[in-house]
């Protein structure tokens, strides 16, 4: 993913998420690589999976600022565990996890709090922390029994969609736990 400054409009449309280092990427498309793949089907880019944390949307540039400092809460860094490859409803396949850290949920509640601070909109289903691999391929085949892919999270990036095919998400701002 880019770090470099984004292109400045009017709106940003933003989210938080989770994005993976080389070494998750490089589990991540060893994954993606014992599935079967339908015909038709839109494969995500590896430089492009990530785990959402909170989708944003879009929202006027000057309330980024409010945003960038609302979103720099306390976090203990964890250990993510992917392990349940599964197709979703409209043709989703991701990677999910059959458990979600304790430190992951807090995360995600503290993230939530600073968000409704704001006056701005959350998830209300419960979460599910997944890696989208692909859009349209509800007829493929996930493997039978891959290898977990662990991650060992310590930090969150706050992300612009860019709109542009090439590169489509620039990092705003990168959170670290605070240990290193």
């Amino acid at each position: 993913m880019d770090r470099g400054k984004p292109l400045i409009t009017r709106t940003q449309r933003l989210f938080l998420a989770l994005w993976p280092d080389e070494d998750v990427q490089g589990q991540l498309v060893a994954h993606a690589r014992q599935w079967t793949w339908p015909a038709g089907c839109v494969q995500s880019a590896p430089a492009n999976w990530h785990i959402t944390l909170h989708f944003i949307g879009n929202v006027d540039a000057d309330r980024v600022a409010a945003i960038l400092a609302s979103a720099d809460v306390p976090f203990q860094p964890f250990e993510l565990v992917l392990d349940q490859p599964r197709l979703w409803p409209h043709g989703l396949a991701v990677l999910g996890t059959t458990e979600v850290p304790m430190p992951l949920r807090a995360l995600y509640e503290r993230l939530g709090y600073a968000l409704r601070g704001l006056d701005l909109a959350v998830e209300t289903r419960p979460y599910q922390p997944h890696v989208t691999f692909a859009r349209r391929a509800g007829a493929a085949i996930p493997p039978a029994a891959p290898a977990p892919v662990v991650w060992w999270v310590r930090g969150f990036v706050l992300v612009v969609s860019t709109g542009d095919r090439a590169q489509p998400y620039r990092a705003l701002r990168q959170y670290a736990d605070g240990t290193e």
